[in-house]
């Protein structure tokens, strides 16, 4: 026998080893998880969902929820996306809830409400890659397909001691190979949820557990003393941080006991999710955080940022700071408490006087080449009442602006725009606020038993929940 005739024979005999002695392992110390309890594909694919970038023991009871929920295919595809956010609210990465929504969609409508086992028909479902695929193919169907997430690569990088970068495509495509390699024949599911639950107990990121581990004594890496340097990874560009200036608008009168929420967006980060409204805060003097800016300098900036969004209220005083990380940014939000205040009366001042002269004029000019007054060409009376109901002239004879200027609302809760932005208010803007749930920038003053019927990030569920405490602390 040759050289590499005994390496290869070696190569091999090391990978039974470790195919057998781990799902020997497995079967004696696998965790009770309730995703495990059954084959349901549907329910795997959501603990699959779910367990993306994020713990077992935070994950279980909102799969739990779910699943009571939205117990089918066809209940989670027939479900108002608010319902779905809401039930995945505090769980992060919500691109995951409506990629997982809309692909239910895809299986009632194409599958008849099954998920399919064919390995072409998965991978086409939105927000189903690689790994999530393997795993539901694997786990649900006992199919030999790979599932290499994080904790596979860096179980197989140490024991074979493969010192490629595991952040690079080639590197994964390499560990799927043998990852598939290593699958004993017909025992796909319990193998591949083994070697995860290798990585999760025992093989861990910083502090690997070696005596216990049931594959160590061939472990390539532990035998040369290297496995806390494995895998290599490159380093991910770090969240650009990004200050914010929030406001907490308490109400008064009627909505007394109530904070003014909106709705963001409906595409982008956050989509259609509610919040404190926010904007980007100016750079301080000397290119200081928001953290230092001169309390006068933000309140002033969150006064023009709340006009700008139609918003009447007059920030106090700050409140809190709170912290949001998203895979790319991190926002700090410098909280102010500001107090709801009554729509100004028209004109504002001399800004606002000149708006109004300025739209009268150009009312009062007709663009058809008739004088001011006159006829117009259709046989109908000079000034008579526009389209939209108003009075001609109504500008000039009682102050307000003209329709263009003010938009009436859907709703009395919320507000108009603002009549008077800023030139240099903050660019970010939202959609018109009309009211309608669909619309980004709709507004809504809620009390605490409120929040059951929004979907709010982490962030601002905590800070809304903190001052409704406040609130109640204070009744005491």
């Amino acid at each position: 026998m040759t050289t590499h005739e005994q390496q290869e024979q070696a190569q091999q005999e090391t990978k039974l080893f470790f195919s057998r002695n781990l799902l020997e392992w497995y079967h004696g110390q696998k965790r009770d998880l309730p995703w495990r309890r059954h084959r349901n594909p549907y329910y795997i694919w959501i603990s699959e969902i779910m367990l993306q970038q994020t713990r077992v023991d935070t994950v279980i009871p909102y799969f739990n929820r779910f699943i009571e929920r939205f117990p089918t295919v066809e209940s989670l595809a027939d479900a108002p996306e608010e319902d779905v956010l809401k039930c995945w609210e505090g769980l992060g990465y919500y691109s995951r809830a409506r990629n997982l929504q809309h692909a239910a969609r895809q299986v009632k409508e194409q599958y008849g409400g099954m998920v399919p086992n064919d390995r072409d028909a998965v991978f086409s479902l939105k927000g189903v890659g690689p790994y999530t695929a393997g795993a539901i193919l694997s786990i649900a169907f006992n199919r030999p397909e790979p599932a290499v997430d994080g904790n596979v690569m860096r179980v197989l990088s140490r024991y074979f001691l493969m010192e490629d970068d595991i952040a690079k495509g080639p590197t994964r495509v390499k560990m799927e190979r043998l990852a598939a390699e290593l699958i004993p024949e017909g025992e796909a599911s319990h193998f591949n949820q083994a070697l995860m639950e290798l990585g999760a107990l025992v093989c861990t990121p910083k502090s690997p557990r070696c005596l216990p581990c049931p594959v160590m004594e061939h472990c390539a890496a532990r035998l040369a003393g290297c496995e806390t340097s494995l895998p290599v990874k490159t380093k991910a560009k770090p969240p650009r941080p990004e200050e914010r200036l929030a406001a907490l608008v308490t109400g008064r009168g009627e909505h007394a006991g109530r904070v003014l929420i909106r709705q963001r967006p409906s595409s982008g980060l956050l989509a259609r999710m509610w919040e404190l409204p926010h904007w980007p805060a100016p750079p301080a003097e000397g290119g200081a955080s928001a953290a230092l800016l001169p309390e006068a300098a933000a309140l002033d900036r969150l006064r023009r940022s709340l006009r700008q969004a139609g918003i009447f209220a007059r920030p106090e005083e700050h409140w809190m700071a709170a912290e949001h990380t998203f895979s790319h940014i991190v926002w700090t939000l410098q909280v102010y408490r500001c107090r709801e205040e009554d729509a100004p009366a028209l004109p504002l001042a001399a800004e606002g006087r000149a708006a109004y002269a300025a739209g009268n004029a150009a009312a009062a000019v007709p663009t058809d080449g008739t004088q001011a007054g006159a006829a117009p060409a259709d046989g109908t009376q000079g000034g008579a009442a526009p389209a939209d109901g108003t009075q001609a002239g109504a500008v000039l004879a009682s102050g307000m602006p003209p329709a263009s200027v003010v938009r009436a609302m859907d709703t009395p809760d919320a507000y108009a725009v603002d009549l008077f932005p800023a030139a240099d208010s903050p660019v970010e803007q939202f959609a018109d606020g009309s009211g309608n749930p669909e619309d980004a920038g709709a507004v809504r003053w809620i009390n605490r038993e409120d929040m059951a019927n929004y979907a709010f990030p982490n962030v601002f569920l905590k800070l809304l929940n903190h001052y409704f405490d406040e609130l109640e602390a204070q009744k005491l």
